[in-house]
């Protein structure tokens, strides 16, 4: 098959994601993740990449202000899990309201409709797992 100079866009980034290096063993200290603020919410990224098997996985951590939402209810193709540290969260999964507290966690799977907001008086601490092509 020859291809032509129209088919590199959809070839890009298959190659990318094939050149991406498997993630290393490392410990990610709390104290040295860089924080990205947006508004009253801070988040941490941690890691992102993809196990020596070659399935993609990325974490972050967030705190999340009271009453507020990290953003919209949306769904993907990739499954993802809410680990939460601290706080009390409300987790919408398809129309299905649930109120979760510190030590609980969640599994979305893909493409169900799903978002949280903070549903305590203070901040809400938890770690998500993306896990699978984004």
């Amino acid at each position: 098959m020859k291809l032509k100079r129209r088919h590199l866009p959809l070839l890009l980034p298959a190659l990318a994601q094939a050149q991406k290096p498997s993630l290393a063993s490392k410990v990610y200290r709390f104290e040295d993740l860089p924080v990205r603020e947006n508004g009253a919410n801070k988040s941490r990224a941690i890691l992102n990449g993809a196990t020596a098997g070659a399935y993609p996985i990325e974490i972050h951590m967030t705190e999340l202000a009271p009453g507020l939402m990290p953003h919209a209810a949306h769904r993907h193709a990739h499954a993802e899990m809410v680990m939460l540290q601290e706080g009390t969260l409300e987790i919408t999964i398809e129309g299905q309201v649930t109120t979760a507290g510190a030590g609980s966690v969640v599994y979305v799977a893909p493409n169900e409709m799903h978002g949280w907001k903070n549903a305590g008086t203070g901040r809400a601490r938890y770690f998500v797992m993306a896990l699978g092509r984004p």
